[in-house]
């Protein structure tokens, strides 16, 4: 019996523990999360999936909300005549298992009937929404028109005339019958669960938040055009008397800093900085949920305050010591420090500026 046993070999090398491993473990990709979701929490994802990921893509999206759905779930609309003009419907379900014909089967007859009786336009495509995905018997059936016809027809007295409507059964004969016969069933598809996260991951500003694996990369910030812009006009003017602050000359526009090469270079420098962060303001808006931006312009403001606040020799040195502590500063709460640079909390301070939290000129 002795010679049965053996030693237990090592367990194979993981590399260094990251602080991320040591914070979180080990994280589970999004789609297998998703089969993980409660059916709250499948409800809470599809929202933002719609709201962030179809509005985009569509004129319009609605949600049905009253009794009686007729068949539609999430309309997504391509012009303006909405459910009488192109349409697309997704579908959204959430079980404990990929989708099974059998659970969809009331599905297909209430597009089918209610289209048919002319409550709306066929849609162009008609997209099943959920975490599993569809089932193999329902993905071979989606993948063949024919056949999916077919199993409809043949399965429209067992599993679809007592489920159309609450008020009567639907027989499929007469005008419904050849209705049927001439329906395009390749309309019908599932999306994969890859494919909602894409998209997700694309368009929705929660995905980080939801899912973890880091932000996306930044893009380059935008240089500043030659002219200066109205939405610059409050930080430019709170600079300009600064200028003239430390100077003890008229600074009416920018014009007046030609003689004053140094602070012709500050001043380009400074609107870099203020575009710098209007760029990460943006990439915020796309990547992180609301308010984390404006947090991490709070998080500035409250360290430079207090410096903003003290007694300084003139406009352009109280300016130089908020910059100077505003770079100092150890943030480490905000995620958009992942993609932040120095630059950005320059920009931020002409944010404030901007927006007539701080002056440099008293």
């Amino acid at each position: 019996m002795q010679k049965n046993f053996k030693d237990i070999p090592v367990p194979s090398a993981q590399g260094p523990l990251t602080l991320d491993q040591a914070q979180f473990g080990h994280r589970l990709p999004p789609q297998q999360q998703l089969i993980l979701y409660s059916p709250g929490q499948w409800e809470d994802f599809a929202h933002e999936w719609v709201h962030y990921g179809l509005k985009q893509l569509y004129l319009k999206v609605e949600r049905f909300s009253g009794p009686g759905d007729e068949g539609i779930d999430v309309a997504a609309y391509t012009d303006a005549k909405k459910l009488d003009g192109i349409w697309d419907n997704y579908q959204c379900k959430h079980y404990d298992h990929a989708l099974q014909p059998s659970d969809v089967w009331a599905e297909f007859g209430k597009i089918l009937w209610y289209s048919c009786m002319g409550s709306y336009k066929a849609p162009r495509q008609y997209f099943f929404v959920a975490p599993r995905g569809a089932g193999t018997k329902l993905t071979a059936l989606l993948g063949n028109a024919a056949k999916l016809k077919a199993a409809v027809l043949e399965n429209w007295d067992k599993h679809i005339r007592k489920k159309i409507t609450d008020t009567q059964e639907v027989a499929l004969e007469g005008k419904l019958l050849d209705y049927v016969e001439g329906f395009d069933f390749s309309i019908f598809e599932a999306k994969t669960s890859l494919e909602i996260i894409e998209l997700h991951r694309e368009k929705c500003p929660y995905h980080v938040a939801r899912f973890g694996g880091g932000l996306p990369e930044r893009p380059e910030a935008q240089l500043p055009p030659d002219q200066i812009a109205a939405t610059e006009s409050r930080y430019v003017s709170n600079l300009l008397d600064a200028y003239a602050d430390h100077t003890k000359q008229q600074m009416p526009t920018p014009d007046a800093l030609k003689g004053w090469p140094k602070l012709s270079a500050h001043f380009i420098r400074q609107r870099e900085a203020f575009y710098y962060a209007e760029g990460l303001r943006v990439f915020a808006r796309d990547s992180v949920p609301a308010g984390t931006f404006e947090s991490l312009q709070e998080e500035i403001y409250d360290g430079i305050i207090d410096v903003n606040e003290a007694d300084h020799s003139d406009g352009l040195t109280r300016l130089t010591e908020v910059m100077k502590t505003a770079r100092s500063l150890e943030l480490t709460s905000n995620a958009l420090l992942m993609r932040a640079k120095m630059k950005d909390r320059d920009g931020i301070c002409h944010q404030l500026s901007n927006d007539e939290w701080l002056k440099w000129t008293k």
